[in-house]
């Protein structure tokens, strides 16, 4: 045997022993290492020798090949039991499965019997829940924006699960509405004392004693205030309403027991917040302009002349009613002045003494008509001021108009009010202004007349004695 048969020999003792350490721990263990291979290798002489260990090395792998595919079966007898068992939990399962849907399609039927049942049992009380229902969310609505809450916060809570429920109602919630309806029934009738906290218009909050008047009103010892639902908090009034309103609370924040006069606001304040609103006395005049402002001075002269002018006229008529019950002349009054004319020329001739007293009775008559032509200017005027304003108003709001559009009628309404002012003025001055000076001219004018009648005697008893 040559060196190359014994190279080739050894190449596929090599290969075979490569694809032998492919085996598993085990077996690993029990082939020969190759240090051991390598010893044996060493110690070949002959080629019987490696015939030996060729069959040698044979045998050891069949009989590992022998256990690997015991080890194999063992293994394939496991997991065919594993599956058996698996395939018998899920046909198990399945008939589970089967066994629920059927009692679910019978409970089906079960639930859809009962609710007919129900449905025929309960006939019109569906709708009478759902009025009920109804009613419900509308109380929750009135609680939320009563004032009564502040004194028992968290009632709606109590009809929350009311408005909720979609099937019959508890008792407990039916019993919880009426509560609450009567509650707030009781409420609105009855005057109440309480501490609470108020917010004040600068935004600070302050501890106040609160009477509360029903559920319509709130307020303290100087002010009216607002209940606010989404903060469920009193707030007082930026601006306070006309003072009559203010002296009726003041009466009953001080009462203690009794009666007095309240005015109420039944909307809840809706109506309170619109009057407050509303412009008063001296904001209209500011709304008047200079307009406004000339008119009312010419009101107040015109009346200032007017009372002047009835004090004169009301002495002057006291001091002729005088000279009319006495025969003593005195200068004092426009009768005793003409007399004095008469006694003076009673010597005369009628004629002559006609003209004197004329004369007399015309230097009386602007005194007893003094500034009686000036009231009239006055009250002529007035009304014509009145509408110049107005003219001037409109032109401002046809000009805001213009600019802004009328997108919002708060500004031409508001606008025209304006404007309306001094007419309104002109008006409030023309009417008293032309009453007193009707009322001065016909004093005046039964003064002169009883001038004239006066006269009218004398001039008769003188042509008289000078006929005899």
């Amino acid at each position: 045997m040559n060196i190359s048969s014994t190279r080739l020999i050894l190449c596929f003792l090599l290969i075979i022993l490569t694809i032998n350490t492919q085996l598993t721990a085990q077996e690993e263990q029990e082939l020969p290492t190759d240090s051991a291979i390598s010893e044996k290798l060493k110690n070949i002489q002959t080629l019987e020798q490696l015939l030996a260990i060729t069959e040698n090395d044979s045998q050891t792998s069949s009989i590992i090949n022998n256990q690997r595919e015991e080890t194999f079966l063992a293994a394939r007898d496991r997991q065919k039991l594993l599956l058996d068992q698996a395939q018998a939990r899920l046909d198990q399962e399945e008939k589970r499965s089967i066994r629920l849907q059927k009692q679910f399609e019978d409970n089906e039927k079960i639930l859809e019997d009962i609710q007919e049942t129900l449905r025929i049992r309960i006939g019109n009380f569906g709708e009478l829940f759902g009025v009920v229902r109804q009613v419900a969310g509308e109380a929750i609505a009135v609680i939320k924006n009563s004032i009564v809450s502040l004194q028992f916060p968290n009632r709606e809570k109590n009809l929350a699960g009311l408005v909720q429920t979609r099937g019959i109602p508890s008792i407990e919630m039916m019993h919880n509405l009426k509560v609450e309806l009567l509650r707030e029934m009781s409420q609105s009738g009855q005057v109440q004392r309480f501490q609470n906290q108020v917010v004040l218009p600068g935004g600070s909050i302050v501890d106040a004693e609160i009477v509360r008047v029903g559920v319509f009103n709130a307020i303290t010892e100087n002010f009216f205030l607002q209940f606010v639902p989404d903060t469920k908090s009193l707030q007082v009034l930026a601006r306070q309403p006309a003072r009559r309103y203010q002296s009726m609370a003041e009466d009953l924040f001080a009462l203690d027991a009794g009666y007095t006069t309240m005015a109420v606001d039944p909307s809840r304040g809706q109506i309170l917040s619109l009057l407050i609103q509303a412009p008063g006395l001296g904001e209209r005049i500011k709304q008047g302009g200079s307009v406004g402002y000339f008119i009312i001075f010419i009101g107040l002269l015109g009346l200032a002349l007017s009372l002047w002018r009835l004090f004169i006229l009301r002495q002057d008529g006291q001091a002729i009613n005088q000279q009319l019950a006495t025969d003593i002349i005195s200068q004092n009054n426009a009768l005793g002045r003409i007399l004095s004319i008469h006694s003076e020329h009673d010597a005369m001739e009628t004629e002559a003494l006609e003209l004197k007293i004329d004369e007399a009775i015309l230097k009386e008559v602007p005194k007893l008509e003094k500034y009686h032509s000036i009231i009239k200017v006055f009250a002529a005027i007035a009304p014509l001021l009145g509408l110049l304003g107005t003219v001037i108003g409109m032109i401002v709001t046809f000009q805001a108009l213009t600019l802004f559009g009328t997108g919002d009628p708060k500004l031409m309404a508001g606008g025209i009010s304006q404007a309306l002012v001094t007419t309104m003025l002109g008006l409030i001055v023309a009417i008293p202004l032309v009453f007193l000076h009707s009322v001065l001219t016909s004093w005046s004018g039964t003064l002169i007349e009883v001038l004239e009648e006066q006269s009218a005697g004398l001039i008769a008893r003188h042509a008289e004695r000078s006929s005899r």
